[in-house]
């Protein structure tokens, strides 16, 4: 007799169960011998649960060779596999799962279930299509445990996802045909694995979102959502959410408001939902990036979270692992990467920091990510802005700036200064806070070209951190470079001196300014500092291919910026290893300087910034470059 600690595993892998006579005469044996002492000593029920419930006997069902502890390890949860045998039952032949349940703890919890489903059932029976079906109990005059009889639907979503072939096992589970892609508004059906994988998800995510916004709807929440907990029935092709052994219900919190630190929200109910929703998170992210199912990895994901940093840089965290095994990324990397990153949106609108801020099931379910190409939806402003910027990512990305991609990025920048939420001088104060990376730069690729470099200097990261100090902001700006061997001619080997330069700008003023822009029939003055940032856009310009929707009609004169006056920084370098002359150490910083735009290195230069949000920051030069930074999550 196998004992696995997976939750609710019934079998090791999805294929058919192994008869009772494998075992031997002797394993049938030992087995029915302690199947049958576990559940006779079970505890009535009869008196704490309702009279909605049937009362089994164990001569009505017929054991299975196959036991497991319960969710997580649970020591005080067995599970066995039976098959209703009575004749009168209305289930005879159906395969159920007996849950013993021994301790005070775990039978809190049966009786839960059993009053929590016996509700839901009496208002809808819509709940029996995404949660456990729970049929009843077998009493018993012993007082050490509590038997719940309810529903089998094979292995748990967790074990599916662990199989090589998971994706065509599912597949078949779900009888992923025609009328099964209508389900999730698509209009295909096979196609590349990506899109396979996508289809997938967005019908496994939107029956667990129906399913978790029904108990919200009944004024309960789940709070044991997990991949250990949610099954898919062969019978009904739907997503089961398990048994609500811990569910909530939002009357028995209503009262019990509470004043806690930070920006916890005073409202209980809220923080349950917020809380169900980000469940539903971690189980989307571990479906669609199969990275995540490495325990190490899932830790470092979780661990992300819990210091504090905003979900929007989730990709920019989990980018190193996903790139590991191939260059152009995951499958899962591509899926969210799709229709300018909705899948990233949703995932970081699902894991906010903030539970007030967290997407509810209803709107997740008109999320783009989940909606197919035959279900149009009119996308936010927010999720445009988000588009942009992910849009300009992936460019940047591709690292080969031909000129209609140079321009292409100028376009996605100059948008998303024209959606610009962030107009008041508190709002910048309370967004700009944080460490950025430079990844790119309109007039000047950052790193090395065509040109051969003297000395070989080889660019890693150019990093900005800004701090608050009182009403100013002051900026450090991180250079970390590689010297390479210089008797070598570009080596594949990139080891050698690492070094570093560290620009420090203090008492950063920001002021609240306006950009005019400048048409092809009018001249608008400007003052002599914006002057040099003034760009000439015709209409033709406006009206740029695939772009030009994003637009309005009557594009505006004018947008309000934060202006930034820097009084005074300095510049300092660092090297591992000690230099032979003070003129390599000057070949060298003329080498970083050429390789980075100048404004790095005379913050003076850095005329305003023109774009900020939760992910992205657009500063402008005074010669109207502008400099492209995304928020780095590192520390």
């Amino acid at each position: 007799m196998a004992i696995s600690s997976r939750a609710d595993l019934w079998l090791r892998d999805p294929r058919p169960l192994t008869p009772m006579s494998s075992l031997g005469s002797a394993g049938c044996a030992s087995i029915g011998r302690r199947s049958k002492s576990i559940i006779c000593s079970s505890k009535n029920a009869a008196e704490a649960s309702p009279a909605s419930y049937k009362e089994f006997k164990l001569s009505d069902f017929s054991l299975c060779p196959h036991v497991s502890i319960g969710l997580s390890g649970r020591s005080d949860e067995l599970l066995f596999e039976g098959v209703v045998q009575s004749p009168s039952s209305d289930l005879k032949g159906m395969r159920v799962v007996l849950r013993q349940l021994t301790g005070a703890r775990a039978q809190r919890r049966g009786k839960r279930a059993l009053e929590i489903v016996s509700k839901l059932i009496c208002k809808q029976d819509i709940f029996h299509s995404y949660a456990t079906r729970v049929h009843g109990f077998i009493p018993s005059s012993d007082q050490d445990s509590l038997t719940l009889v309810h529903g089998y639907y094979g292995c748990s979503l967790h074990q599916w996802l662990l199989c090589v072939d998971w994706l065509p096992n599912l597949e078949q589970r779900l009888a992923l045909g025609e009328e099964a892609a209508r389900r999730v508004g698509d209009h295909t059906t096979g196609g590349p694995e990506v899109t396979r994988q996508l289809r997938l998800v967005r019908m496994i995510m939107r029956d667990i979102l129906i399913g978790v916004n029904y108990l919200h709807s009944q004024g309960l929440a789940h709070t044991e959502l997990r991949l250990n907990n949610i099954h898919i029935s062969a019978a009904d092709r739907h997503v089961k959410v398990g048994i609500l052994a811990n569910a909530v219900e939002f009357s028995e919190v209503d009262d019990q408001v509470t004043v806690p630190s930070g920006s916890q929200l005073k409202n209980r109910r809220k923080q349950i939902i917020a809380y169900d929703i980000r469940c539903v998170g971690y189980v989307m992210a571990r479906m669609v990036l199969r990275e995540l199912m490495d325990p190490l990895i899932f830790s470092h994901f979780k661990t992300f979270l819990r210091k504090g940093h905003d979900p929007v840089g989730l990709r920019e965290f989990l980018l190193p692992h996903l790139l590991s095994k191939s260059p152009s990324g995951s499958t899962g990397l591509q899926i969210l990467d799709r229709d300018g990153g909705a899948g990233w949106n949703l995932l970081a609108a699902m894991l906010a920091i903030d539970p007030g801020n967290r997407i509810s099931c209803t709107d997740a379910l008109r999320h783009p990510f989940l909606c197919g190409p035959r279900w149009p939806v009119n996308s936010s402003i927010d999720m445009i802005r988000w588009s942009l910027g992910s849009a300009a990512i992936r460019i940047v990305e591709e690292y080969i700036y031909m000129t209609h991609q140079r321009n292409r990025l100028a376009q996605l920048i100059d948008l998303l200064e024209r959606v610009n939420f962030t107009t008041r001088r508190e709002d910048w104060m309370k967004t700009l806070p944080g460490k950025w990376r430079l990844i790119y730069h309109t007039s000047r690729q950052i790193g090395l070209t065509t040109r051969q470099a003297s000395p070989p200097v080889l660019i890693k990261d150019v990093m900005q951190t800004i701090s608050v100090t009182s009403q100013t902001l002051a900026s450090t700006v991180d250079v970390t470079f590689t010297v390479l061997p210089s008797d070598t001619n570009w080596p594949h080997d990139k080891s050698g001196n690492s070094g570093r330069i560290q620009i420090n700008a203090t008492n950063i003023q920001l002021r609240q300014g306006e950009r005019l822009y400048q048409t092809d029939t009018e001249v608008i003055d400007q003052s002599p500092a914006l002057e040099r940032l003034r760009e000439v856009e015709s209409s033709a310009t406006r009206k740029r291919k695939g772009l030009g929707h994003f637009l309005p009609k009557d594009a505006p004169k004018s947008l309000p910026i934060i202006r930034l006056d820097v009084d005074e920084f300095d510049i300092g370098m660092e090297l591992e290893e000690a230099l032979p002359d003070a003129d390599w150490a000057r070949r060298i910083v003329q080498e970083v300087r050429l390789q980075l735009p100048k404004e790095i290195f005379a913050v003076s230069k850095l005329a305003c910034a023109t774009y900020v949000d939760s992910r992205l920051l657009v500063l402008r030069g005074i010669t109207g470059a502008a400099l492209l930074f995304i928020r780095s999550p590192m520390k």
